[in-house]
């Protein structure tokens, strides 16, 4: 699944041991149809390498691959939408505080990926 939109939230890293041993997990919120009165917004997460390698900094308007899971745990279920691909959204309107990887200083974020000779979404 796919959608565009702009992130207005970036939650801090969270970090854990689990049985494949250490992981860290970042949240992110994105407004996506931002021209209706009552704009939707969605909460997805990237999870390891990603994180670094995307760099998502609010206010960036992005186009977010993901695939929505579901797990139980102690009874209750838990939906979980992970994202696999992250990209500048092109047809996004000019002045949206994205700033094209080649304009970029040598301290500005930038969210290309680092590793392209990889196409796995994992």
């Amino acid at each position: 699944m796919e959608t565009r939109g702009k992130i207005i939230a970036v939650q801090p890293v969270q970090t854990g041991e689990g049985k494949n041993g250490t992981w860290k997990k970042q949240d992110y919120v994105i407004e996506y149809e931002q021209n209706t009165q009552y704009p939707r917004k969605m909460m997805f997460n990237l999870w390891g390498d990603k994180i670094d390698q995307y760099n998502i900094t609010e206010g960036q308007s992005l186009k977010v691959s993901f695939d929505i899971d579901c797990r139980e745990y102690n009874g209750r279920w838990y939906n979980d939408i992970r994202a696999w691909k992250v990209e500048p959204d092109e047809d996004a309107p000019a002045g949206d505080g994205f700033v094209p990887a080649a304009n970029l200083s040598p301290s500005a974020p930038s969210i290309a990926p680092s590793d392209e000779s990889s196409d796995l979404p994992f």
